[in-house]
């Protein structure tokens, strides 16, 4: 048997819409993209399962190379609990690259409870190219973190396995770690959507991540609101995520980052090294467009070797 988790937990990981899917970088960063969990979890097993197109293959191929990944449950909206709570789950993934039309038959009400339902019309061909594309990522849950509140700052609830110590810091890239975007601009997303979330990877190589309450840029990166004490002391790679989502997820945006996140008694500081993301409104033909889109991406699973 694995770990197992409370009711309370339970209605979080069955009921949000939105989740944050972290996973760890060759140098040890946290990458954390936002992904629609649809509910999907064995709690007798102690296992937690997300779905992902093969079009957006270089997600797995991090995964395959490093197993270590995390899922923050952090967001209500649209979804179907209104409980208070910010639940990260910890654990080992693994996946199949064929796709397993069985499976995916099997979770057609799940997806169809939380996004939008499968298309049978003049864009039924491109979407179901997406829909039956798509793996499973298998998490054993080795650990679950539930804080009580929203913001994480009360004392969480662990199922699973006991807590680790912090990390020690890592060696710094060789490029410094002075930002190399707009500090200004990462600000300014953060301040604007409604949902950021910070990560980096904990001493059992298995990414931790927390909710920041607000961001601020200065002269040297952006200066951060955690939760206190949540953070180990030092400097080390690690993920910066802002988003928002729109029902069924059919408008929403992501601002991804990496970069080098130093913490010490004055306070918390973010340089961000690299982003990306999207902006995609509310829209039942864009939302379409995109996951074409995000179909023809097979071909570079192809050449990663992640197709089966």
């Amino acid at each position: 048997m694995g770990v197992s988790w409370s009711d309370a937990v339970d209605e979080l990981l069955t009921g949000d819409l939105a989740a944050g899917f972290a996973y760890l970088t060759p140098a040890k960063g946290v990458v954390i993209v936002p992904m629609a969990p649809l509910g999907l979890r064995d709690r007798e097993a102690g296992t937690v399962t997300l779905t992902t197109s093969l079009g957006l293959w270089k997600k797995l191929d991090r995964v395959r190379r490093n197993p270590g990944v995390a899922v923050a449950y952090h967001a209500r909206e649209h979804g179907f609990s209104d409980r208070p709570g910010f639940v990260l789950v910890q654990g080992r993934a693994s996946f199949s690259p064929t796709p397993d039309r069985a499976w995916l038959e099997s979770i057609t009400p799940n997806w169809d409870r939380f996004l939008v339902p499968k298309s049978s019309g003049a864009w039924g061909r491109a979407l179901n190219v997406y829909y039956w594309q798509r793996v499973a990522i298998d998490i054993e849950v080795v650990r679950v973190i539930a804080y009580p509140d929203d913001a994480a700052r009360e004392d969480p609830e662990v199922f699973g396995a006991e807590r680790p110590p912090q990390p020690t810091s890592q060696q710094q890239p060789r490029g410094g770690t002075e930002p190399r975007v707009s500090v200004e601009s990462v600000a300014a997303h953060a301040q604007r959507l409604p949902h950021t979330l910070l990560g980096w990877c904990g001493s059992d190589a298995l990414p931790d991540v927390v909710p920041v309450s607000a961001a601020q840029a200065d002269a040297d990166g952006l200066r951060l609101d955690v939760p206190s004490g949540s953070l180990p002391l030092g400097g080390r790679r690690a993920g910066l995520t802002s988003h928002e989502f729109s029902p069924q997820m059919l408008g929403q945006e992501q601002r991804i980052h990496t970069g080098w996140l130093s913490a010490d008694e004055q306070g918390v500081r973010y340089s961000p090294h690299t982003k990306s993301g999207y902006r995609l409104p509310r829209s039942k033909l864009l939302y379409n467009v995109g996951c074409a889109s995000i179909a023809r991406g097979m071909r570079g699973a192809r050449r990663a070797g992640l197709v089966g």
